[in-house]
């Protein structure tokens, strides 16, 4: 009976070593990688790993890391601090992710990349050209129905410049304010968070759809350009904010 125990003992540690020093790049050779994503360069284990460059409909990261928390497992949670380059990186990023069966958490995340990385290849309306970068700060998200449960956070756009064929926008800096309104993604900015005369909100809504509600007026700080384009909104109201409305489809 000794003997069985101890034959029992030695294959329960084997399994716990194999599953703990199981390679990343086996299990990534098995997981069911969407064909527009491109991996290369994995290394070390599915518990503590990282990748060189990951490309998603041509988007890349590099260097990307993560430490899998075992606890968490216990609950039936998947649990990872993951880091995306390092802050000298142009695309870099860090913070805590989980997954269950009810679906996304994160919280603590940090992300900072150029507009290109999001805009990617698509073609924006009146051909529209958008240089910046972007800075996305979320103390915590938790995923739900269309998109979200629970959601606080900032987006940080900066040094934001627009060109079309109507002429130039050097927008500068704009912060907007992230929450979840009724499962929808809540992006909300006021006069004091940019030098637009912008005050007003954007709902993210299921099927990519967006709704726009936000008024403007003019101040010194606004691009000429943008001062010339007002009257094309419609008629200003009594404070002098011409109003901004729409609803459609994201383009991307």
């Amino acid at each position: 009976m000794k003997l069985v125990k101890k034959i029992a003992l030695g294959f329960f540690i084997y399994l716990v070593f194999l599953v703990v020093l199981f390679p990343a790049s086996i299990a990534v050779k098995l997981a069911p990688i969407p064909a527009n994503t491109v991996i290369s360069g994995i290394s070390g284990t599915v518990w503590s790993g990282s990748i060189d460059t990951l490309s998603i409909n041509q988007r890349q990261l590099e260097a990307i890391r993560w430490n899998l928390n075992i606890i968490p497992l216990l609950t039936g949670t998947a649990k990872a601090e993951i880091s995306i380059g390092n802050r000298s990186s142009a695309i870099n990023g860090k913070g805590v992710v989980a997954y269950s069966l009810s679906g996304l958490d994160i919280s603590g995340l940090r992300f900072e990349a150029p507009s290109e990385f999001l805009l990617g290849r698509t073609r924006l309306p009146f051909k529209t050209q958008i240089q910046g970068e972007l800075s996305l700060l979320v103390d915590n998200f938790t995923q739900g129905e269309p998109w979200c449960e629970r959601l606080l956070g900032k987006l940080f756009l900066n040094k934001v410049q627009v060109t079309n064929q109507f002429g130039h926008y050097p927008l500068g800096d704009v912060a907007l304010g992230l929450s979840c309104i009724d499962g929808k993604v809540q992006l909300m900015t006021d006069e004091t968070q940019n030098g637009l005369g912008l005050d007003g909100a954007i709902l993210l809504a299921n099927n990519n759809m967006i709704q726009v509600n936000a008024k403007i007026r003019e101040v010194s700080t606004q691009p000429e350009d943008l001062k010339k384009a007002l009257g094309f909104l419609g008629k200003k109201d009594s404070q002098g904010y011409y109003p901004i409305t729409y609803q459609g489809r994201l383009p991307f």
